[in-house]
């Protein structure tokens, strides 16, 4: 059984700490959503809370790109290369047919890559676009920007919820094909484990062969 290296301690306290922001964000979110935000005070517990955990989400995205660019890791495990646009169609044909026969995944994670093209795309959206749209539709909320006068006489305000909800929802359907793909390792719970203990078990290789990360 070879053992690879995966993820350095860095990045799975972040894994950890983004999952529980990320959970807190759900669940005020919506209960915001039920109740309407309109109706709460502004020192309502559950609206500071939802505040709090945004700002903590925007400072644990700052770190997570600050150590991927000072580490090489942003280009090198998320950056999309020539050779991925043939991948994602073999990925992608491996998600929707051959791993219900039995076939093995074609994409084998390593130090020097540790995410399929299709990963890297959903990861690079998440990253890229989704945080980043939330994280500015959210402080524009948040009472802290000039810019909300100018919102408020150009009747944005509406426009601006709606684009704050619509990447919540696509972030919670990542979360949910995030939290499924996590169990499609050579065992139910090996990627979860992975994220935990920093290495990831793949078969077909050395007993006891360990590859370090780059």
């Amino acid at each position: 059984m070879k053992r690879t290296y995966l993820h350095p301690l860095p990045l799975r306290i972040w894994h950890w700490l983004n999952a529980f922001i990320v959970i807190m964000l759900i669940v005020t979110g919506l209960y915001l959503r039920l109740y309407g935000i309109a109706v709460l005070k502004p020192h309502d517990p559950v609206l500071l809370w939802h505040k709090g955990m945004g700002l903590a989400m925007i400072i644990a995205t700052l770190f997570w790109f600050i150590y991927n660019m000072s580490s090489g890791n942003l280009g090198r495990h998320y950056g999309i290369k020539s050779g991925d646009l043939r991948g994602m169609f073999v990925q992608a044909r491996f998600y929707l047919f051959s791993i219900f026969t039995g076939r093995e995944n074609p994409f084998k994670a390593s130090a020097a890559d540790k995410y399929n093209p299709l990963q890297k795309i959903a990861y690079d959206a998440v990253m890229f676009i989704f945080l980043p749209a939330q994280a500015v539709t959210g402080l524009l909320f948040m009472d802290i920007l000039p810019l909300r006068d100018y919102l408020l006489s150009a009747n944005l305000i509406g426009f601006l919820g709606a684009m704050h909800v619509i990447f919540a929802y696509l972030l919670v359907l990542y979360l949910i094909v995030h939290l499924y793909m996590a169990t499609l390792g050579e065992t139910v719970f090996s990627h979860t484990k992975a994220m935990i203990v920093g290495y990831e078990e793949q078969g077909h290789g050395i007993k006891g062969e360990e590859t370090n990360p780059i």
